[in-house]
């Protein structure tokens, strides 16, 4: 049987895995991953007392052999098709927090991509979107 989680950690699974890419979680990615999970509807039902216990699961899930790749499954396993864009676009959101995005941050990003499947226009529009609202004059 194929492990699953809800949809709410799969999507904190990705956010917290994106930000420990670079093996540095940087304040900026903390705060928004907070924020995003106090603010958006998809979060709504989601007891956000929560987060750390979750975060920290995913930290040791990380740590533990072919740990990237266990959690990319185990995401993909557990996100219904329809917030597949969503757990890319919070990864995005993430990265681009701290307004510099890394070369890890980049290869986790081509990775869920890829094991979501989501096709280039999505793909492109997320970043686009992401670029937009984080842009300094």
């Amino acid at each position: 049987m194929t492990e699953t989680i809800s949809h709410h950690h799969a999507l904190i699974y990705t956010m917290v895995t994106i930000s420990a890419a670079d093996r540095t979680m940087t304040d900026s990615e903390l705060l928004t991953i907070g924020d995003l999970v106090q603010t958006l509807p998809v979060f709504r039902d989601f007891e956000s007392e929560a987060l750390v216990e979750t975060a920290e699961n995913c930290g040791d899930m990380l740590q533990g052999d072919d740990g990237l790749d266990a959690v990319l499954d185990l995401i993909a396993n557990s996100l219904p098709r329809k917030l597949y864009d969503t757990a890319y676009a919070l990864a995005v959101e993430v990265a681009a927090a701290d307004l510099h995005v890394e070369q890890e941050e980049l290869r986790f990003l081509q990775l869920l991509r890829d094991k979501l499947d989501l096709d280039k226009l999505t793909v492109a529009a997320i970043e686009h979107s992401a670029r937009v609202r984080h842009r300094v004059a």
